[in-house]
């Protein structure tokens, strides 16, 4: 289970004179929209109307649409043990977002990178490459340069920092008595939806994540990792959070319920836990993680069978035949 799971300008006044007639600029034509694309004003029923407004649509609507490769995996790291995992008081005389790895947080880290290139090596392709988000947070950037470490620059596309990345809020300076007080009241009223005083709740996290995740797919849509001209399959992208966050990250994703998000366990230090394409495209937690080690980590039946219909599914399709919704939300048959 090592490899798993934790100040505004002043107006500017002008002269009242008369109005001017838009131009528009001369690099978007009228018909077309800002990325360029015509808008017909005619909807052929062959592309279903508004649907084929959507890129990750485009290929169900439409096969003869060839988008960009999507990345063979996307992979959620949590960050080294940090100074605050190994002593609580931490919290209050440092602020959260600055606190640091320890020794064994930055080999936890190295290790961690170690796997991750084997892994890739593993598919037998000389063209594979990395594509890093990141927390802001001091231990989620060295965790980052720990991860680094196994790659050749060669083989790093890009890193991108990205706040929505960042972990829960538990307000500033943290009391260590009245925090856990306030862990205990989190149990009493639930994981998801307790907000603590000037902080998060795990729901606050849930709406950040959700526009994270649409950035995400845009950018797996357009292709932004791919260097122009160039369309390699190969791709690896590698999420570097903290444990709410990606579990947060991972319920989005997946359309989990609160009462399965609160069934899950949260990734250990330096572990991490893979998405990874099956034959239709999907990204599937079964590819790589075994259905064993995803019951450990919290997954029900009903989601590890979802898991499996993920392997074979193509982007754009529903599951109509497998529900993720939890117990019954109707008693009455």
């Amino acid at each position: 289970m090592a490899s798993m799971f934790s100040p505004s300008p002043p107006p500017l006044c002008l002269p009242i004179s008369r109005p001017k007639r838009f131009s528009p600029s001369p690099s978007i034509r009228c018909c077309e929209d800002m990325l360029g694309r015509s808008r017909g004003t005619q909807v052929n029923a062959s592309t279903n109307g508004s649907l084929a407004n959507f890129p990750e649509k485009a290929s169900v609507i439409n096969p003869s649409v060839v988008l960009p490769p999507r990345p063979r995996r996307i992979i959620l790291v949590r960050h080294g043990q940090s100074e605050g995992n190994l002593d609580e008081t931490v919290y209050t005389r440092v602020p959260d977002p600055k606190i640091r790895l320890t020794e064994k947080g930055r080999t936890e880290a190295e290790e961690c990178g170690q796997r991750i290139r084997k892994m890739i090596e593993g598919d037998g392709v000389d063209d594979w490459k990395v594509y890093f988000y990141v927390s802001p947070y001091q231990r989620t950037l060295e965790t980052l340069r720990g991860l680094g470490k196994a790659f050749d620059p060669s083989r790093i596309v890009g890193v991108r920092e990205e706040p929505r990345l960042r972990e829960q809020d538990f307000g500033n300076f943290q009391d260590r008595e009245k925090m856990r007080l306030e862990k205990a009241y989190r149990v009493l009223y639930g994981r998801f939806f307790y907000r603590f005083p000037n902080g998060e709740s795990a729901a606050d996290v849930y709406d950040r994540i959700t526009g994270f995740r649409e950035t995400l797919r845009a950018d797996i849509d357009i292709g932004r990792f791919q260097p122009p001209g160039q369309r390699n399959p190969n791709m690896n992208l590698i999420i570097v959070s903290h444990g709410l966050t990606l579990r947060v990250f991972l319920m989005r994703w997946y359309k989990w319920t609160v009462e399965q998000f609160e069934g899950l366990t949260n990734f250990t230090n330096g572990g991490m836990i893979v998405m990874q394409t099956g034959a239709g495209g999907r990204y599937s937690l079964l590819v790589h993680q075994s259905a064993e080690e995803l019951r450990k980590f919290g997954l029900t039946d009903a989601m590890l069978t979802d898991q499996e219909w993920q392997i074979t599914a193509r982007p754009g399709e529903l599951n109509y035949d497998c529900s993720t919704s939890g117990p019954a939300f109707f008693t009455h048959f």
